[in-house]
């Protein structure tokens, strides 16, 4: 009986020493990354490891050996890393700390943003979805997420705002894209935050030029040349 007691005392000590003799720091000081486990990684002075573990739901970042960075998975990238510590779930947190899918699978509008346990909701931009996989609010014709379509407002003469971005002349995306309309050269839609429709119209004289996405000459917009005719007043 002693002897088997013996034996398991020194084979636990045989590993509790092997586990920490296991990593050896590429330099004497710096922060490293576990070769297995993508949260776990050492901080090592003057040689010797010390073990540490990110909290919860977050991922080392080995980018620079002289910062010790915890970052959410979407920002690392683990390589062959693929073992994680156990969650540390509580309710609305699959994980401790993260984004997250609303817990109502019909609300693809919101999503969570779980802080050492505690969820918060969190509301995307007007039109947006949330998606998984970038852990990030995009448009749905961006993300594979199937969701409900989300109900889009709309005027009285049926005009909507499309879905997408939209971009400006100068190759930028327009944070409230206009839109030609389609009987009145000089009236437009303005779709505030690209979701929220509302009439626009241009001032006396001008009408509106969808490559530009501005009020300007009749003459330099085709179709438009002629549209106030005689009696058109410029201001």
């Amino acid at each position: 009986m002693f002897t088997i007691l013996a034996a398991i005392i020194s084979l636990a000590i045989f590993n509790g020493v092997s586990s920490q003799q296991a990593f050896r720091c590429p330099d004497k000081n710096g922060f490293y990354p576990d070769p297995v486990q993508c949260d776990l990684y050492y901080h090592c002075v003057g040689g010797e490891a010390e073990e540490k573990l990110c909290p919860d739901g977050l991922l080392f970042d080995d980018g620079n050996p002289s910062h010790e960075r915890c970052d959410t998975p979407v920002n690392v990238d683990c390589e062959d890393r693929d073992q994680l510590q156990e969650p540390k779930s509580t309710e609305g947190c699959p994980r401790a700390n993260g984004f997250f899918r609303h817990p109502d699978s019909e609300v693809c509008d919101k999503f969570v943003n779980c802080i050492d346990g505690v969820p918060n909701e969190m509301p995307c931009p007007p039109g947006l979805i949330y998606d998984d996989e970038a852990s990030t609010c995009a448009w749905a014709s961006e993300t594979s997420r199937k969701c409900v379509q989300l109900k889009r407002d709309a005027l009285e003469d049926g005009f909507s705002c499309p879905e997408g971005e939209v971009m400006g002349p100068n190759g930028r995306t327009l944070p409230h894209p206009t839109f030609a309309h389609p009987d009145d050269c000089q009236k437009f839609y303005i779709c505030r935050n690209g979701v929220e429709p509302q009439y626009g119209s241009c001032p006396a004289g001008m009408v509106y030029n969808e490559e530009t996405f501005k009020c300007d000459e009749p003459e330099n917009v085709p179709g438009c040349e002629n549209w106030f005719g005689d009696d058109k007043k410029k201001p």
